[in-house]
């Protein structure tokens, strides 16, 4: 069967309803003689008469007038559902999916994306913790939040958050009993806390850096974790050193719990980005997340 025109559907509305081609014409915005020949070809497509013309009126023929009631609330569902999808762009309203570590949802994400959930509550977050690389357009994520040098280069990557660091920390008393570490290479002699990656499987390589020398040292010890919030508490607790981002353990260091070592060894680099794969047809929500989260010096 011949694929429907769903224009000469749309036209042959106008035409029952208004029983008048002059006045469906002038509802179209189309030519009397086109909206005419329009629906003698639904007619001879169908083969069926829908309209019957007179010299003054039109009238739909049973077969029109079940067609009209067959088309015209699903063609007036269609426009509502139109409607409310390009209202959308002008209220802040939708739901959104990002992906991201706790680290980044704690340290950058959460702080600013609170008051604008009050602000707008019409925006929904669907929120999934987790630090390994995922391709956000397959899995149905609008966004995803990782460290600058791990962005893929064909995504649209916007700064949210600043540089920072990792430090190496340990308990007073783990310090006091082993002793402190004054080159990398000494951490090789001390117990430390290891980190998974989820995504690769492998430890992490603790990566150092001082007057353009670059060293990485893979250590050893008794705990191994995929969390540096859980690092930070074995450190606490004695279990050697930890390699972990100096924004969680400020308080602890702080308050004496833990100590820093290897200071001078810790550079800085580029902090969390979000991205996403395109520009195109953005909800008006997810520009107001965007511009939230970006960076400002």
């Amino acid at each position: 069967m011949e694929r429907t025109d769903f224009n000469q559907l749309t036209w042959f509305q106008a035409v029952a309803e208004e029983r008048s081609f002059t006045k469906a014409a002038a509802r179209l915005g189309v030519a009397q003689s086109t909206l005419s020949y329009a629906i003698k070809q639904l007619e001879g497509r169908m083969g069926i008469r829908l309209l019957t013309r007179t010299t003054r009126n039109v009238a739909t023929t049973p077969a029109g007038e079940r067609l009209l009631q067959t088309i015209a609330p699903r063609m007036a569902e269609i426009e509502a559902e139109i409607a409310g999808l390009m209202a959308l762009r002008d209220k802040p309203s939708g739901s959104i999916r990002l992906t991201l570590s706790d680290h980044a949802l704690e340290t950058v994400v959460w702080p600013k994306l609170k008051p604008v959930l009050r602000e707008y509550p019409d925006i929904n977050v669907e929120v999934a913790l987790d630090s390994t690389f995922r391709n956000i357009v397959e899995e149905g994520y609008d966004a995803g939040v990782r460290l600058g040098e791990s962005v893929e280069k064909d995504m649209i990557a916007i700064r949210i958050g600043p540089d920072w660091r990792l430090v190496a920390v340990a308990s007073p008393d783990y310090f006091a009993e082993r002793g402190r570490p004054e080159h990398p290479r000494d951490l090789v002699r001390h117990r430390c806390i290891n980190m998974r990656h989820e995504t690769s499987g492998s430890l992490y390589a603790w990566e150092f850096e001082k007057e353009g020398e670059a060293l990485r040292v893979r250590v050893d010890g008794q705990l191994t974790f995929n969390n540096s919030y859980a690092m930070v508490d074995a450190a606490v607790s004695g279990f050697g050193i930890a390699y972990v981002p100096e924004s969680i353990v400020q308080t602890q260091i702080a308050s004496g719990a833990l100590q820093q070592a290897l200071d001078d060894w810790s550079p800085a680099f580029e902090g969390y980005f979000l991205y996403y794969p395109s520009r195109r047809q953005n909800l008006l929500a997810f520009q107001i997340v965007i511009d939230a989260l970006r960076h400002r010096e």
